[in-house]
């Protein structure tokens, strides 16, 4: 992973392979900003001029790179975009410093250091750049082969920035260090969970993403609980079970805890974990396979989480709930219009396999709602009904509480990851009366993404502050990289958890 260190030293006089500045979109051109003067003192005061004559506009996503005149240490100098320029009382807004950092780590691929000369103006801006930095100096290079292995090691092109020095930051000033000590702690988290995301399904199945949270549990100090398929068949988990007995890879539920000494509240964070959704007897057509083994992404943002959360040692229980399963077509695999009894003990008529993660995660909300904690928050890709509404980059957000549905997304603006509240509208939750059964996993096909909501709603524990983020858009990434968002598995919802048990911890939240 990449390093973070804090430095006080000048632009011009560190030593590194390449430093990094931003510039901003100003009414007539190119604007260099803070924290680059002494770059663009070595180029005479026009730096901004050589960028617009190579086209460069300071648009967000921009990269230039230029070679270095007398005067810097480094040989190189990269400038990101960092969009339109911020009023004269206003400063760079932290998403913005994030998702610079994260082009020019891209960008820096091979490179062994980087001075990172971007606007600092607290600790959280220090916070934004490293996180963008470490995000985006991400690459998941596991399954490369042997002789690729030892090319790109003999060439080092390919290889993650290894050390980002954030310049303009106070090394011994206590905020800064904290600042950059928490962002190396999430963002780490963060690529923890896209590595999940991005292991094919023949290596990380439910048994083997239970092992990899035992080895967490481990080396962080954590509570780990796995009930196998025998320990579910025997408490009835009707909704895990039935959804993984088709496949040769059976079902897990994964309790995975922090606790504090100090902590007055807890919360229960529970992820879909199906780790290949073929859709099962409902198979799902030619072209909607390929990405699945993303469909645990909200287990492995729930897993990653609550590792943070202890990285950080925040004064908050957190318990994880990784539901497991995976959802194949088989003999034994559970058929539309079967009945499965969940561990409520209600009754659900089974419409269609493909809305197997409801299913998984009813069972896992009673489970956590049994211990009563404060607040539960689930985590899925649920709902392609979701992509449709809000498109491929934000997560709805829905809840049984307006006041904590309107938190959850006021803090992940506040954290970057783009998310909108959705409703609960009572009236669809007719269309999952079932006439054998306590309800069905299927309701009207308009709202469907709604449909899902209130279908989890009805295993929330009463009195139960709960709210469900739908990640299926934002959670795999099939596109071009941008800013510190990667191809492949994005990590999305992790830095909205661990702000919200952040927040917990604080008293924030009542």
């Amino acid at each position: 992973m990449t390093a973070l260190t804090l430095s006080t030293s000048s632009a011009a006089t560190l030593r590194a392979d390449a430093v990094v500045v931003g510039v901003a979109k100003g009414p007539k051109g190119p604007v260099v900003a803070p924290g680059a003067e002494a770059v663009d003192q070595a180029f005479d005061g026009k730096l901004a001029a050589v960028l617009e004559t190579l086209g460069a506009s300071g648009g967000e996503g921009e990269a230039t790179k230029l070679p270095a005149p007398s005067g810097l240490k480094a040989p190189v100098v990269l400038a990101v975009g960092l969009g339109e320029l911020p009023g004269e009382d206003e400063g760079f807004a932290e998403e913005a410093l994030r998702r610079a950092a994260g082009t020019a780590a891209r960008a820096l691929a091979g490179v062994k250091k980087a001075a990172f000369a971007l606007p600092v103006e607290d600790a959280e801006s220090v916070a934004a750049i490293g996180e963008g930095a470490i995000m985006g100096a991400y690459s998941f290079t596991s399954y490369r082969g042997t002789d690729g292995k030892k090319e790109a090691a003999k060439n080092d092109k390919s290889a993650p920035l290894a050390e980002a020095a954030i310049l303009g930051a106070k090394p011994r000033d206590k905020a800064f260090k904290a600042a950059v000590e928490r962002a190396a702690a999430v963002a780490a988290e963060v690529n923890r969970a896209r590595d999940l995301i991005n292991i094919p399904s023949n290596d990380l199945f439910p048994k083997s993403f239970a092992a990899e949270a035992q080895t967490a549990a481990k080396e962080h100090g954590l509570k780990v609980e796995v009930l196998d398929e025998k320990a579910l068949l025997k408490g009835g988990y009707g909704g895990i079970m039935g959804v993984g007995q088709g496949s040769a890879n059976p079902p897990r539920l994964v309790r995975i805890a922090y606790t504090h000494p100090k902590a007055e509240k807890t919360l229960a964070l529970v992820g879909k974990g199906i780790t290949y959704d073929s859709g099962g007897i409902s198979l799902k057509p030619a072209g909607h396979n390929e990405t699945m083994k993303c469909d645990m992404a909200g287990a492995a943002a729930v897993f990653a989480a609550v590792v943070a959360v202890a990285k950080l040692g925040l004064a908050v229980n957190v318990t994880g709930w990784l539901a497991l399963a995976e959802n194949m077509p088989s003999g034994t695999a559970t058929r539309p219009g079967d009945v499965l009894k969940m561990y409520s003990g209600k009754t659900v008529e089974v419409l269609n396999t493909d809305a197997e993660g409801r299913l998984v995660l009813a069972d896992a909300l009673t489970r956590a709602s049994e211990e009563n904690p404060d607040a539960i928050v689930d985590v899925a890709t649920l709902t392609g009904a979701m992509v449709l509404a809000l498109g491929d980059r934000t997560f709805g957000v829905m809840a049984n509480d307006d006041a904590f549905r309107a938190a959850i997304h006021e803090i992940a603006e506040e954290v970057g990851e783009q998310a909108w509240p959705m409703p609960l509208p009572a009236e669809l939750r007719k269309s999952m009366d079932s006439s054998i059964a306590d309800m069905a996993n299927m309701g009207e096909r308009m709202g469907g993404g709604l449909v899902a909501g209130l279908f989890l709603k009805e295993f929330v524990g009463e009195g139960i502050t709960w709210a469900h983020l739908d990640i299926a858009g934002p959670a795999f990434h099939e596109k071009a990289p941008y800013g510190y968002t990667p191809k492949g598995g994005t990590g999305s919802a992790v830095r909205t958890l661990v702000r919200l048990a952040e927040r917990t911890a604080d008293g924030d939240l009542g």
